[in-house]
């Protein structure tokens, strides 16, 4: 997995409820007021087609025949074609122009979700999904915020959004470990694992903290 492209693509992770969405907006807010002059932010499952399908199938609008969840493996297909759209159509366009993508989300989130559903040992799913994954552009820096399992749940609570899939507590803090643990299982990428709890503005600071970092 070794795509490069011009200009920058930063990605957040983060287990659901981490804050991902928040700081990616905040992110590319404070590069645009510093005058960069194509930032973007996008998210995964992303708003193209694919992307659209998978959001339904995660709040339970689709599901497989007698009403269960679909098979990681499906899933794991779901967000490998997804995410190929993803970079070919919002990704690319914005990096070719030498801008800035932070996506909220990126494989790393495929590595996580999938491999704790697995029916297998985790390290063959992984590398199952690594190759399903091997042509997707690299970043230049991926962001982990690390947030207790039980802080995430309780800011998810306070949002009142109907429970997602993969959102039980035992899931989320397997995804937790498997988080903070990120640099091991993705060892060729650029990735700073960072303090997720605390005020909006605090994590803010630590993000930008980590971006001037890799790019000062």
């Amino acid at each position: 997995m070794t795509r490069t492209a011009a200009g920058r693509f930063v990605v957040l992770e983060g287990i659901d409820g981490a804050g991902t969405t928040t700081q990616t907006q905040m992110l590319v807010e404070h590069l645009r007021n510093e005058g960069v002059r194509v930032a973007r932010a996008t998210r995964e499952p992303s708003d193209g087609p694919i992307g659209s399908f998978i959001r339904q199938v995660l709040t339970g609008r689709v599901v497989a025949p007698g009403g269960r969840a679909p098979a990681w493996t499906t899933m794991a297909l779901l967000f490998a074609a997804d995410r190929m759209d993803h970079v070919e159509s919002e990704i690319e366009p914005v990096l070719s122009q030498g801008g800035v993508v932070v996506s909220d989300r990126y494989d790393a989130s495929s590595l996580a979700y999938q491999s704790i559903s697995s029916d297998r040992a985790e390290d063959t799913a992984l590398d199952w999904i690594r190759q399903l994954n091997r042509h997707a552009l690299r970043p230049a820096l991926t962001i982990v915020l690390d947030v207790p399992a039980e802080v995430a749940a309780a800011r998810r609570h306070a949002r009142g959004e109907p429970a997602q899939l993969y959102e039980e507590n035992d899931a989320q803090r397997m995804l937790a470990a498997f988080y903070r643990d990120l640099p091991r299982h993705m060892p060729t990428d650029s990735i700073v694992v960072i303090d997720g709890s605390g005020s909006i503005e605090d994590v803010h600071a630590r993000v930008l903290g980590a971006y001037r970092t890799r790019f000062p």
